[in-house]
């Protein structure tokens, strides 16, 4: 009988390495001189000289603010389709766009993959998504943590933690207070159903349904895979602009990042007690990927609602008087943006 090993539990070391050694690139174009050098460290390091100009805002008084969230089931539609570099950049977008929701600017990001084996070029797609979501975020991709487990994984799955870490002025922090009566709810447009609800997403399209990802939906224009494939929309880049402009700024009350739970959910989350949105559903554009599910699922109206974003990724609580502005910053950005309501005296948020 052979002597046991780490290979033979499973955890080939040798793959290991060579995994390693294709992951620095992905790092370093996330790079900026704000990253001290530390290749082959046991941590990252990040300078926090907040009076240089490496940074988009000026800090006098800084509060570091840390995120962390993963990806969920979409990770099951990656695995059929056989696409792993999108994840990784839903796995930033849900870490980072609740980030900037106090009004953040995000600094570095931290992965953590979990993996039922060792598979460089699987790990070089994960890690090459989430690299690129780093470059969308504004974020240096410090470093992380990948974990072979083949007994907690099933062969051929993993699964992805993130962890962002950023900063902002402690009297610039966004937290609601500010939020009046009489307030505009401004809503910035998903690109589609983000990374929330696919659990039920798989439920409807491959078991109620039973359609492949290769199914092409004449009214997506899109195979399954495509759709559900698309990967969250990150606001960083569009929040840094409207927030280093201290009137703008000053014009927003409050942001809510549109996840689980849907609008009503999310929105009240940034809402005084005695507040409320009242919002009006026709005032946007909804992907017709929602409707597509809802018939698809016969699913109810409501349980769409409470479970997705309909097409809006963000809301923002502004003045009357930054509303312009801030929809042409989105436009700048590329991205459509409406009012879609407004804060009122009340409890319970509520559709128009």
């Amino acid at each position: 009988m052979s002597p046991l090993t780490y290979k033979s539990s499973g955890v080939d070391l040798e793959k290991y390495e060579q995994a390693m050694k294709k992951l620095p690139q992905w790092m370093h174009r996330t790079h900026s001189p704000r990253v001290l050098p530390l290749d082959g460290g046991f941590a990252g390091l990040f300078q926090l000289n907040f009076a240089n100009k490496l940074f988009a805002r000026s800090y006098d008084d800084p509060v570091l603010v840390a995120c962390t969230d993963g990806v969920g089931t979409k990770l099951k539609v990656a695995t059929a389709v056989g696409r792993h570099n999108t994840v990784g950049i839903d796995l930033v977008a849900m870490c980072v766009n609740d980030a900037i929701c106090c009004g953040a600017e995000p600094l570095f990001f931290l992965d953590y993959v979990a993996m039922s084996a060792d598979d460089p070029q699987l790990l070089e797609q994960i890690v090459a998504g989430i690299s690129e979501g780093c470059v969308k975020a504004e974020s240096a991709l410090l470093g992380g943590e990948t974990a072979i487990m083949p007994d907690l994984y099933a062969p051929g799955e993993y699964d992805l933690a993130g962890f962002s870490v950023g900063v902002v002025e402690r009297s610039q922090v966004i937290d609601g207070k500010n939020i009046r009566e009489g307030d505009h709810l401004v809503g910035i447009a998903s690109n589609g159903l983000h990374s929330n609800g696919y659990s039920l997403i798989r439920k409807i399209v491959f078991e109620f349904a039973d359609l492949s990802c290769d199914t092409h939906i004449d009214e997506l224009g899109e195979t399954v895979g495509e759709a559900l494939l698309r990967p969250t929309q990150i606001y960083v880049a569009m929040m840094n602009r409207i927030l280093s402009d201290p009137t703008l700024r000053e014009s927003i009350h409050g942001i809510a990042h549109i996840t689980g739970g849907g609008l009503l959910e999310n929105v009240s989350r940034v809402l005084p007690d005695d507040l409320q949105a009242r919002i009006e559903r026709d005032s946007w554009n909804v992907p017709a990927v929602f409707s597509w599910l809802e018939q698809l699922g016969e699913v109810d109206s409501d349980e769409m609602d409470n479970v997705f974003n309909r097409g809006l990724g963000l809301v923002l609580v502004v003045t009357e008087a930054g509303i312009d502005e801030l929809r042409k910053q989105a436009r700048t950005a590329g991205l459509d943006s409406w009012v879609i309501g407004e804060v009122e005296a009340g409890e319970q948020s509520c559709w128009a």
